[in-house]
């Protein structure tokens, strides 16, 4: 049997292993499990960079995700798939920033107080909520998409999943490049 075809007959429990991992990653790297020494070090400047570079990627892929939810409405599959594959592409830029940051030197505080602080805490769990809950949902249609022709995608559960995972996501992106400008201009 082929891989495509394993995923295709076990399309939930591949969901289930790379969530899982994938989630595992994100509370290794903010919990610091692999000491911070054991990485390879960037420039400063690099690992400075990442959370501008972070929040950009959010909001392109903020807008892959809308544009990408419009086109299939449109009944454009050829150009929602190359949207959704390339709003997950950078997804996948994002975490691989944003763990390796977070490894190194640990989450960002926020930098204000008072209430400004409680709405920013109010909004971080929320965007973090979302992204947790986003993470199964897009593996899922994700390897629906990728493991089952076009033609018999309308016969999968793509389609139910992916309108909860769509604006999960895409207000999971948006939320972070608030949770980003809170941090880094209003805060």
């Amino acid at each position: 049997m082929d891989f495509r075809a394993a995923v295709r007959d076990h399309t939930l429990g591949t969901a289930a292993v790379l969530s899982t991992a994938a989630v595992a990653l994100v509370f290794a790297a903010a919990l610091r499990v692999v000491p911070a020494e054991a990485l390879p070090r960037a420039p400063s400047v690099i690992i400075d960079a990442i959370p501008h570079v972070n929040a950009a990627v959010s909001a392109v892929a903020f807008v892959l995700i809308i544009v990408g939810v419009r086109a299939i409405r449109d009944g454009n599959i050829d150009r929602h798939r190359k949207l959704m594959g390339s709003a997950f592409g950078l997804f996948v830029v994002f975490l691989v920033g944003y763990l390796y940051r977070v490894a190194l030197i640990g989450p960002t505080e926020f930098p204000g107080s008072g209430l400004i602080e409680t709405v920013y805490f109010a909004i971080l769990g929320i965007h973090i909520t979302l992204a947790v809950l986003s993470v199964p949902l897009l593996f899922y249609t994700l390897l629906l998409a990728w493991s089952h022709p076009v033609s018999e995608i309308p016969a999968t559960n793509h389609r139910k999943v992916g309108k909860v995972a769509a604006p999960l996501w895409a207000i999971s992106f948006a939320l972070g490049v608030v949770v980003y400008l809170m941090v880094y201009v209003v805060g």
